[in-house]
């Protein structure tokens, strides 16, 4: 039983008020949390001020030194993690176990990036008039960094918030998905056995309407480091004022397989893609477009593959697919599919739901503007396409509102520099799945994905201000 609580100003507050969490498989209660209202966020906020000058001026080596630390500590408290995010957020406790192991990965590049950051020399004399000045430029914290975070990778981007933000010298105040809330704690007592200032990491629950938006309008947060549903992005966006923003909105991300796609490896790539942890994840495989001369070898062993996946208890080792957060998202999943069959799309194989669990499902006979090719359905759900142009394929990738990442699969150079120049999205991912990412890479979207760009380098840059320097000789 994990009994959470706030940490503020390097100090832990309990409350009178408490939410259970259960364990979504079993149902059994795993632990507790406390609920802020607008004091305790009053109060975070003014810890978090309290820490800019102290987290600015604290020493790259000892910002990456606290980053090192945080890795080894998680590192070694890895059992405990993975069966705390398995049993939280329901997530097969392989792929918890490899969330914890990519969360070690991201402070680990953090703590480098700390250490490299840097500015630039400016040739000031290239302007006429300004021959007796140079100049260069430095990076410096933007401020108080505010990161909420979602319930699907409830370690590791917590860590893709809160680890940039350290490394920039910034003071954040963390408020984790209300599904997950014990994952952070846990971070929390890890933070706080290091000599990081107080007020430099702070941690918060409630709601997202009231403490989620009480940070995004407040003054004093000067970033804010965001990962949900696009409708809660526009909503930040009209309640920021002038402030950063990185925004991560989701996806219905696609991939395609021309005729000379190598199927033995396509194949269980795209089926971990599209039904690790029930589909729950952003660049999870949605639509998969096949070229008409190779869908009959691909559309069989897939569905053999999709047949094959193993749900049940999460903590179980052999399990592939464990429940959806929550029951009301599998029924809308259901919906969806139900909505789509009605209007003729046909089912290959799952398509039932049982409580929170919903079967892995395989699609076909879709229509471009069915909720489950034009939304992101966020579930075990792939809709499965044939084209005969390739061309035509990737018109109808980017016939989307979103853009974060594309998968395509082919030994055609000229295939693959049209998809390169030719995908309106944030990454192009050849001859593997949109699902891919490395913690160190920019990663962001464009469209309705989203704004700004995580990974190390490029979120610290999104959490920091140029300073120029102007000389006079």
């Amino acid at each position: 039983m994990i009994e959470a609580n706030f940490y503020i100003g390097g100090h832990f507050l309990g409350s009178e008020t408490r939410q259970p969490v259960n364990n979504i498989y079993s149902g059994e209660c795993i632990g507790t949390y406390p609920l802020a209202d607008n004091d305790l966020l009053s109060m975070a906020m003014a810890a978090a001020d309290e820490a800019r000058m102290p987290m600015e001026q604290l020493p790259v080596y000892r910002r990456a030194e606290i980053l090192d630390s945080i890795c080894l500590a998680l590192k070694a408290e890895e059992a405990t993690l993975s069966e705390t995010i398995a049993q939280e957020a329901g997530k097969p406790i392989k792929q918890a176990r490899a969330e914890v192991m990519r969360a070690e990965q991201t402070f680990r590049f953090a703590a480098a990036q700390a250490r490299a950051m840097e500015g630039a020399s400016i040739r000031l004399d290239a302007a006429a008039g300004s021959e007796s000045k140079y100049g260069y430029f430095i990076r410096v914290p933007v401020g108080v960094v505010a990161a909420i975070s979602p319930f699907n990778f409830p370690l590791n981007l917590v860590a893709h918030k809160v680890a940039p933000a350290i490394a920039a010298g910034c003071p954040v105040i963390l408020k984790p998905a209300s599904y997950t809330p014990l994952t952070s704690y846990l971070l929390s007592e890890i933070i706080a056995m290091l000599d990081l200032p107080a007020g430099g990491f702070n941690l918060i629950y409630g709601s997202g309407h009231e403490i989620g938006m009480g940070l995004v309008r407040s003054e004093a947060v000067r970033a804010v480091t965001f990962t949900g549903s696009p409708e809660v992005g526009l909503e930040i966006a009209r309640n920021a004022g002038i402030k950063r923003l990185i925004l991560e909105l989701g996806s219905n991300s696609a991939v395609i397989l021309d005729k000379t796609a190598a199927l033995d490896t396509a194949l269980p790539k795209i089926v971990s893609g599209g039904y690790s942890y029930a589909g729950q994840v952003c660049i999870s495989v949605q639509r998969i477009y096949v070229s008409e001369e190779i869908y009959t070898r691909f559309i069989e062993p897939y569905i053999t593959s999709v047949k094959m996946l193993v749900s049940g208890d999460p903590s179980d080792e052999a399990i592939d697919v464990g429940p959806m957060i929550t029951e009301g998202e599998a029924m809308r999943v259901e919906s969806w599919v139900n909505d789509a069959v009605a209007d003729g799309a046909t089912v290959l194989t799952g398509g039932q739901r049982s409580g929170a669990f919903y079967e892995p499902t395989v699609l076909t006979n879709v229509a471009p503007d069915m909720k489950v090719m034009r939304r992101e359905i966020f579930g075990p759900v792939t809709c499965v396409i044939p084209f005969s142009d390739f061309d035509e394929a990737i018109n109808m990738v980017n016939d989307s509102p979103y853009g974060l990442q594309a998968g395509v699969f082919s030994n055609n150079m000229d295939n693959i520099n049209k998809a390169i120049f030719g995908l309106r999205v944030g990454g192009v991912i050849i001859n593997d799945v949109p699902t891919y990412r490395a913690d160190h890479m920019p990663y962001g979207g464009v469209k309705m994905s989203g704004l700004g760009r995580e990974g190390l380098k490029y979120a610290i840059e999104e959490m920091t201000d140029i300073r120029m320097i102007v000389i006079q000789r």
